[in-house]
This record gives structure tokens, C-alpha cells and sequence, in this order.
């Protein structure tokens, strides 16, 4: 009997005593996403640029409708729809021009009522000038080029206005860019393929023009800018 219950204290004993936990072992298994179920996150615009950038980009300044491009003038042929005095002013220029008569235009530019601008610059004798102006140093390449320009179409500027205008090659007011392959012909039958090339990069026309206003008087043959 001492036998047993000793047995049974030594098992109360062991069943009583705190029991030492397993330290368990885990791993961690990574599993690649399948690509074709990926999906894309779009960043928003504004937590991309930050609260500052933010009210940056909101008080950017719109661009200036002024710039618009403007479209393109009416381009003229029928000299009928010209004012009767300027009508008449075209006739006695082409006149002079076609007849190689340097001091015939002397008297349409006296008979101005202003004296017409032939250069940006301060000159003397008007038709010494133009003499001067030409290859040939009689002043027919400069009737010739005038005669072409009378020839060519032309538009009517700032109607209605104290700048109110006829002025001819219309290329002179009219955007490059829109030029067609037609007009670009009659265009080269004044100047050079090069010399429109040079006006391209300056964005303007600087060969010779004509500026006749509605009452008839002579404003510019002038070339350059």
C-alpha cells in the first residue's frame, strides 16, 4: 500500500506540473502574382503633383486668344470692284511700268497728293533712287518688277478705317502657310523659290508691294521691312 500511494503522489505530482510549450517553426511561401490579372493603378494628378504644383497648375495662365491665327483675306482679280480713283492711279503705274518710261512715273509720283514711300530710309530724287534700285541701272528692272506686281491679285485692307487700303501682290497679306500649290506658282513668277524661303524665316514678305488708298493716292512701292 506505501508502494501505491506512493505512485500516486509521484503521478499527482507530474499531471500537476506546468508542461514546457513546443517552440512551433513556421515558413513563409511567396507567391508571385499572375501577370494577366495584374491590374494597373492610375496615380492621381493631384497627389502625383502635391498641394503646391496643385494651385501652381490651376493659376497657369490660359493662352492668349489675341495670338489666334487670322484667317485669310479675299483675294482680288477684278480691278471693276477697285474705287474709280484707285482704278485710276493702277492704270497710270502699269502704264509707265509697261511703256519702260522712268520719267512718265516721275509725273504719277508728282501728281501724288502725298510723296509716295520708295525706301525705308531717306532718299533724294525719287526716280534716281528707283535708277539706282535696278540691276540695270535705268530703272527697267524696277518698271518690270512693278509691272508684275500690278498683275497679281490683291487685297483690300482695314476697310472702313483711316488705313483703309489696296494692296498689291496679295501675298503681302497673306499667311504662308496657306498658300496653295496654285498660288505658290503665281507667286514665284515674282520672286525667287530662295527669296520666299528667306521671307518664311522672318515671317513676313519683304520684296515690293504696292499701297494704293481708297481716294486714289499712291501710300508705297517700297521694298524690305
Amino acid at each position: 500500500m506505501v508502494k501505491l500511494g506512493s505512485a500516486l503522489a509521484i503521478l499527482i505530482m507530474a499531471l500537476s506540473a506546468p508542461v514546457e510549450a513546443k517552440t512551433v517553426r513556421t515558413e513563409t511561401i511567396r507567391i508571385a502574382p499572375d501577370p494577366d490579372t495584374v491590374e494597373t493603378v492610375t496615380i492621381p494628378s493631384e497627389d502625383f503633383l502635391g498641394e503646391e504644383s496643385e494651385e501652381a497648375f490651376e493659376t497657369m495662365p490660359l493662352p492668349d486668344q489675341s495670338l489666334t491665327p487670322m484667317p485669310a483675306p479675299e483675294v482680288l482679280y477684278d480691278l471693276t470692284r477697285l474705287p474709280k480713283p484707285v482704278q485710276r492711279m493702277h492704270a497710270q503705274l502699269k502704264e509707265a511700268a509697261q511703256l519702260g518710261d522712268v520719267e512718265r512715273l516721275r509725273m504719277v509720283l508728282e501728281s501724288n497728293e502725298v510723296p509716295p514711300t520708295l525706301s525705308l530710309t531717306e532718299i533724294g530724287d525719287p526716280i534716281e533712287f528707283l535708277k539706282e534700285s535696278s540691276g540695270d541701272g535705268e530703272g527697267l528692272e524696277i518698271l518690270a518688277i512693278l509691272t508684275d506686281v500690278l498683275e497679281a491679285g490683291f487685297v483690300h485692307t482695314d476697310p472702313g478705317t483711316p488705313q483703309e487700303m489696296y494692296v498689291w501682290p496679295y501675298f503681302a497679306r497673306y499667311p504662308f502657310a496657306e498658300l496653295t500649290p496654285e498660288q505658290k506658282v503665281e507667286m514665284y513668277r515674282i520672286i525667287t523659290s530662295a527669296d520666299f524661303d528667306e521671307m518664311q524665316n522672318y515671317g513676313v514678305w519683304l520684296f515690293y508691294r504696292v499701297g494704293i488708298g481708297k481716294d486714289g493716292t499712291l501710300h508705297y512701292f517700297v521694298a524690305g521691312e
